[in-house]
């Protein structure tokens, strides 16, 4: 009975943990390298914002992330705008980015999960989701996923004003070295298309 426990507890904490570099890639980046890392040297905190290029709700939070990489710019916090859609290839998410002004940066980086490695990596299940990963070592631990804040309330439903920034203050608690609250509710967005099993 012991050893069962013990042989579970193991299994549980050896999923919770993801290499920070895969040796298959996570995905390309718009150049059609292949990304094999999602922290380097020096990342604390990575964050990844699952998006589609023809979901305007997704496309509403591209100020928000904006806003959110500059204020921990310094704090070793590395962004990833993920496309897991198969429609969404390099042409497209280029000049998705280019409408929107999505600039790759140092700290925010571009990912085409074509063969979604990191939508199951994340349990992720709509655009916009965000999840949040502590680097430790080469490895990462998910401390958050969910909705970014609670703009929206359901599909065709929105505040003018957000009343909670779940992503924010799981980043300043990730931060901090603080415990993490989960979302205070799901994610509104448009529905992953997951590739065929």
């Amino acid at each position: 009975m012991v050893r069962a426990a013990l042989t579970y507890i193991l299994l549980v904490v050896g999923l919770m943990k993801v290499f920070a570099a895969s040796p298959g890639g996570f995905g390309v980046d718009l150049r059609g390298r292949p990304v094999e890392q999602l922290a380097e040297t020096g990342t604390r905190l990575v964050v990844l914002v699952f998006a589609a290029s023809d979901c305007p709700i997704s496309n509403r939070y591209v100020p928000e992330i904006a806003r959110l990489s500059k204020e921990f710019a310094g704090e070793g916090v590395r962004f990833w705008w993920v496309f897991p859609n198969p429609d969404d290839n390099a042409t497209v998410v280029a000049r998705h980015n280019r409408d929107f002004s999505i600039t790759e940066t140092a700290e925010v980086g571009t990912l085409i999960d074509a063969q979604q490695k990191t939508v199951r990596l994340a349990h992720v299940t709509t655009t916009p989701e965000a999840a949040v990963f502590v680097a430790e070592g080469r490895e990462l631990r998910e401390v958050y996923h969910g909705r970014i804040d609670d703009r929206y309330i359901s599909l065709g439903q929105e505040r003018p004003q957000p009343q909670h920034h779940d992503l924010e203050s799981a980043l300043a608690a990730a931060v901090a070295g603080n415990a993490v609250a989960p979302p205070g509710g799901p994610p509104v967005g448009c529905s992953i298309v997951y590739l065929q099993k």
